[in-house]
């Protein structure tokens, strides 16, 4: 037979395996549909046509939702994984024809004060690679596809994400407020009227008593969803609020924020979560490299300014 001929493909429509994998996915035809920019009869059209095709059923009803019964879920791991593999090659796909590009997700506060104003120096040294970003939540940043995901706070990912993190450089927090503000250090103990927490790192206050054997006593305590509403809180003098040295470095070289504390290291450090094949092509090497490199120069100037 020459080649190039054969058979043909024995397919079910591809529209119709694309809306049985996001059902199967979300556990809902609605949110599915809403991912695919279909109407709710439209997709359960799709996953109907396919099930009469199989000549089985492929869900099972649960209360006003859907389950996947066993040869929905087997169909489901074939499905998906075929999915993933065409993803990942188109993706190749417009690598090669547009450059290298990477994904990066972090925290809007780290993009903002840290990462984009230095991006300059990375895109001098490697004009090539084209770098998208996002600034959301982390279960969001999954959801978005980023390659890699930069955090410090790793705890609410699961033991395998945590395992998998790749180190990128020492963090070092420590309670900020106004200058002028309430607050009195003593030995083994930081007093103020307010302390100010972000939502989504709850951990941050409990590790830095940790850290230093300092206890926190506040009367009250103000919680904010992002970093940088914690930082103008602080600045405008509403508590004391615990952050990272490098988000308040610009504001206490100009005076405009007091650290009563100094800073404490944790354990734990700034790291990249690699989340797709791409985290180990050369843009994600030379990316994290530049990172390293960045932070470790920042420090060891920090030092030696301290010195």
């Amino acid at each position: 037979m020459p080649e190039g001929e054969g058979k043909p493909r024995r397919l079910p429509p591809l529209s119709a395996l694309r809306a049985f994998e996001a059902a199967a996915r979300l556990n809902s035809v609605g949110r599915a549909a809403a991912e695919l920019g279909r109407t709710h009869g439209a997709v359960s059209r799709q996953i109907r046509a396919l099930q009469e095709a199989a000549g089985v059923p492929l869900f099972d009803r649960a209360g006003t939702g859907i389950r996947l019964n066993a040869q929905g879920e087997a169909l489901r791991r074939q499905v998906a994984g075929a999915l993933d593999a065409l993803e990942e090659g188109w993706r190749s796909v417009l690598e090669e024809a547009h450059g290298p590009s990477l994904h990066v997700a972090c925290s809007a506060t780290f993009a903002m004060r840290w990462l984009v104003p230095r991006l300059g120096g990375f895109y001098g040294a490697h004009p090539g690679v084209r770098l998208r970003l996002s600034m959301t939540s982390a279960r969001q940043l999954r959801q978005e596809g980023a390659d890699l995901v930069i955090a410090w706070d790793r705890a609410a990912y699961p033991p395998a994400d945590r395992a998998r993190a790749l180190p990128l450089g020492g963090v070092a927090f420590g309670p900020v407020c106004a200058p002028g503000y309430p607050v009195a250090v003593t030995p083994g103990a930081l007093r103020a009227p307010a302390r100010i927490a972000q939502e989504h790192t709850p951990r941050a206050w409990a590790l830095w008593q940790e850290a230093t054997g300092c206890y926190v006593d506040c009367a009250a305590e103000l919680r904010f969803p992002h970093t940088h509403l914690c930082l103008e809180a602080a600045l405008g003098g509403l508590g004391v609020a615990l952050l990272e040295r490098r988000m308040a470095r610009e504001a206490l070289e100009q005076g405009r924020l007091a650290a009563p504390c100094g800073f404490a290291p944790f354990a734990e450090g700034l790291a990249a979560i690699p989340f797709s094949a791409r985290a180990e092509g050369p843009a994600a090497r030379a990316f994290l490299a530049w990172m390293r490199a960045s932070l470790a120069a920042e420090d060891a100037a920090s030092e030696d300014a301290a010195g």
